[in-house]
Formats: C-alpha cells, structure tokens, sequence
C-alpha cells in the first residue's frame, strides 16, 4: 500500500468510479470463518476487488477487535490507495468487534436526558469519544454513527432502540454531542438514515417503507436532527431506502436527485460525503437490480456506494453510464474530491491511512468500562419491591430471546444464566425454534415454581423480533395466572415494556435495561439480587 494520497486527478475515469465503492468483508481472518458467504467474499476474491479493481473502501462486520486490527492492516496491505474502512458501530466497537467496549443502545442516554440533560450529553459526548477512539485502535476510520433517525413509531422494527429519543430536540442534541466527542480523533462520521427512517414499521431491510408525511411535517420532525449534525461537521450523511411522495413519488431516498441532491445538497448546504445504505437490502436490490441501481444513486447525488450486490458489475455499468453520457465525468470528478477530502482527514500525522497504527490493548480502558456502565445504572428503570427475597423450592428462570443460535450475549457464563444458577433457579430457554407443543409441556412441568422471566426483545434489522412478543406476552399471561411470577426482567426496547407494565401487579418487581450484553444484565439482576 501507498502511504499517502495520489493526486485524483491522475486517476483514470474507471479508477475514479471504483474509489466511489465500499464492499463488505467478513471481519474475521481466515475464509473457513466467514459467516455471510452470500455477501463477504473469500481472501482471493476481496484482494481482487481491492487491488485489482481499486474499490475506496471496506465495510467489516465479525471476529474480535483484536484480530480486526490485523484484518484492518491486512486489506490496506491490499491496497494501491488507502482504504476507508468503515464499521456499523452505533453502539461501541464492541457491539460489532468483542473485546471492545459495548455500550446501551443510544436511546439509554435519551432516557437520561428526559431526566438530567447535562448528564445525557456528557454521556453522548464520551460515548462518541471512546468509540472513534476505539475504531482507531483497531484500524476504524470510518463510524457508521450515529443515527439521527426520530424513533416516534413504537412499532419500528428497523430503527427503535438505535435512535436516541422521540422528539426532534433529544436527537439533534445528543447526536451533535456525539459527533463533537468523536471529533477528538482523525476518523468520519456518519448522520443516518436521511431523511429520516424512525416513523417507519416496515423494515427496509427486507422491502420499501413509504413515508407518507407532507413536506411541512417532514421539516418539523424528520429533518432538524440531519440540519443539527451537519452545522455540527458530521463528515458523511447515509441516506434511507425511504419513498417519500411528498418529495419523489417515483423513487426512494437513495435514488432520488430530489432528496440527495435538491434537499440535502443545496438546501441543506451539505458539502460532506453522500453514502447510500446498503444496496444489497431488499428495498433497492428487490426493484431495481445489481447493476442499475448503482447508476441511479449517483445520478441522485451520491459519492459513496455502500455494499453493491455485484461490485465489478456495478463498477462497470457506471463507467458504461459515463461513456454513454448518460453522468458526467464532472460529476464523477465531484464526488472524488469528497472522498479525498475525507481520507486526508484521516491520515494522521504519518500522513496515511493507517495511522496511528492500530494497537487493541489500547480498548477497553477503565474509563470506557466506567461510562457504558453508568449509562447502563443511570438509565435502569425499576417498578415495585425490590430486591426479592430469598426463595427455596421450585425455582425456575424462564429466558425468552429471538435466536439462541444467533445470540452474542447469552451462554453458560452469562449474568442472566449464571446468576440466577447460583441462587438454586432451574433454566428454561424459549426462542423462535421452540415449538408450541413443546414451550407449552415446558411450563406445565413444573408446577408451583416461582419464576424468573427475563425477556430479551428489541428491534433488530433481519431479525424480525417483533413476532417474539405474542410468544412472551402469554408466557406472561399464563405466569400471572398460576401466580408463578416472581420477577419480570426486560432487556432491550422500551415499547415491550409499555406493553407489559400495565398488566403487573404493583407487588411483582420488574427491571427494565435498555442494554442486552453481559455488563447490562449483571447491573440489571444486582438490583433483584444484590451481593451479599
């Protein structure tokens, strides 16, 4: 690899159209380990894409921070020209990378905020510190964070707990303080979903949600949060796989010259990097092909294509759009010039794009384990007696999460399993695999058992968690009604527990953590169970 920037313009126009892409690879090192192998290429053909046809960048996703930093080192070793290497890290490196710090889903410190708005944007503000911080450490410079997304639809599968509040004012506040945290060090960030995907209830990730609001409305909810983190110098804006026909009654956000180009270009003065989200998700890649949409986006304005379906494909049929005169090579020349306006930010002083170099032992500092778990205690929310008292007998803790095969924070050793194990209760797992038959003989098995319901549910993009409520709210039901509900425990959103809290007798604790991994849950059951 190059240790600093050619010049752009001695790119060739094919060159200059191949730095406008960033493929998806699997973060871990070896081929035998990859997990998506419908979307992270093997070695062989990733070194191709990267040296051969010279894509801009890379988005990683899998293995430890500790072997991130040699997958990092290794892609640039790949490289003629320095590589963005991008992550979606909205919540921490270590929500994507173990190892690192993972912090309580954004919408934590909007909580804190309804309470202590100084605390809040202190806690925002740390949290964007640590993770630039922590990307560096592992070769980062690229944050795919934070969204900026109004989450004003309790029923958003796609966006909920990944936003940080309800209201227009919580989000530009706690977004910007974000973005100024990370600006601390020499990495992008990114304000995401423009122009807005939190009143949404169909995940785009799997088709196209329309948002049907008029232009006024659009300006008064969805757009202050993208105008806050722009005039504060958030460095890229990721756009939403969004129909919005009060702007394009043809296309979505992402191919749209209206939206890209019209409204956040010109009328919002935005100069930075224009990425789309991913062009394999259903909502582009179902309509308009691997090939096309490409071409599409960046006649609507965009410098960055986010996970083509077909990258030598789709890197041909732009160059063709070019040649045929259907863009400009101007256009393409402009969106070049972001990009190395972009990677000079993060050369560092070494003037390249691996500087500093990437060093993990530098992760999770006491300080950074200090601030996620004060989120996590500040923003815990409790309801009747606690702690629990003492029991014996029949004691049973019953978890109900989406996927236990694909489940990063539950195993033998977890607080929510091993904890309650050490007090004498039974475990009993329910996930989307268990069968009706079986759930039902499950509960019934054990009569007169005081239980432990933990709840696991949120949304999650792919997951479809949302189905996983029916099956807990009968849980539930049938608990109250045998009078075997000791406890209730949600980790997750805010909304499941809206759904349950009404219809819990004020003398049944509940505990509510908005974070799922080991660290939230230990603070979570302390209060049930506290040491002695």
């Amino acid at each position: 690899m190059s240790e600093s920037l050619p010049e752009w313009e001695s790119l060739t126009v094919p060159q200059q159209v191949a730095q406008m892409f960033v493929v998806r690879a699997s973060g871990y090192l070896f081929d035998h380990q990859i997990q998506y192998p419908e979307w992270e290429p093997p070695r062989a053909k990733l070194q191709h894409w990267i040296q051969d046809l010279g894509v801009g960048g890379v988005i990683l996703l899998g293995g430890s921070a500790g072997e991130l930093a040699l997958r990092s080192q290794q892609l640039q070793s790949f490289a003629t020209i320095p590589l963005l290497i991008a992550a979606d890290i909205e919540e921490g490196v270590g929500q994507r990378f173990s190892g690192a710090i993972w912090f309580p889903p954004p919408m934590a410190i909007g909580a804190i905020y309804r309470k202590d708005v100084a605390r809040a944007l202190h806690y925002a503000q740390e949290m964007g510190a640590i993770t630039a911080s922590e990307a560096l450490a592992i070769g980062i410079n690229w944050v795919l964070a934070p969204v900026v997304d109004v989450n004003n639809n309790p029923l958003n599968p796609v966006i909920n707990v990944r936003a940080f509040g309800e209201t227009p004012e919580e989000v530009s506040q706690l977004a910007s303080a974000f973005i100024r945290g990370a600006q601390r060090f020499p990495v992008l960030t990114t304000a995401k979903h423009f122009p807005g995907h939190g009143d949404t209830a169909v995940d785009s990730h799997l088709d196209l949600p329309v948002l049907p609001h008029s232009p006024a409305r659009l300006g008064e909810i969805e757009l202050p949060p993208f105008a806050s983190a722009i005039a504060s110098g958030v460095d890229a804006v990721m756009s939403a796989h969004l129909l919005i026909p009060a702007w394009d009654i043809e296309r979505p956000a992402t191919l749209s010259y209206p939206i890209l180009t019209s409204l956040l270009r010109q009328e919002l003065g935005f100069e930075g990097l224009i990425v789309t989200d991913a062009l394999v998700m259903g909502a582009i890649a179902n309509r308009y092909g691997a090939s096309e949409a490409p071409v599409l986006a960046v006649e609507a304005g965009a410098d960055i294509l986010l996970m083509p379906v077909d990258p030598a494909g789709a890197i041909q049929a732009v160059c063709d759009a070019v040649t045929e005169g259907r863009i400009s090579e101007a256009r393409i020349r402009a969106s070049v010039e972001r990009i190395w306006k972009a990677k000079r930010k993060v050369q560092g002083s070494r003037g390249d794009l691996v500087s500093p170099i990437p060093n993990p032992l530098q992760l999770a500092s006491p300080h950074a384990l200090n601030t996620s778990a004060n989120i996590s205690r500040d923003s815990l929310l409790v309801h009747g007696q606690v702690p629990l008292p003492r029991s014996t007998g029949n004691l049973r803790n019953l978890i109900v999460v989406d996927d236990v095969l694909n489940c990063k924070f539950l195993g033998k050793l977890a607080p929510a399993v091993a904890l309650p194990k050490s007090l004498g209760y039974q475990l009993q797992l329910v996930d989307h695999h268990t069968p009706t038959v079986a759930l039902s003989e499950a509960i019934a098995s054990i009569s007169t058992t005081q239980t432990l319901l933990q709840l696991f549910i949120r949304g999650n993009p792919f997951r479809g968690s949302a189905g996983l409520t029916p099956v807990a709210e009968d849980l539930f039901k049938r608990l109250l009604k045998n009078a075997e509900l000791q406890a209730l425990v949600i980790y997750g959103s805010p909304y499941i527990l809206e759904q349950f809290l009404p219809h819990l007798p004020p003398d049944i604790p509940c505990v509510f953590s908005y974070g799922q991994m080991s660290e939230a849950q230990a603070i979570a059951l302390e209060v049930l169970f506290p040491p002695q």
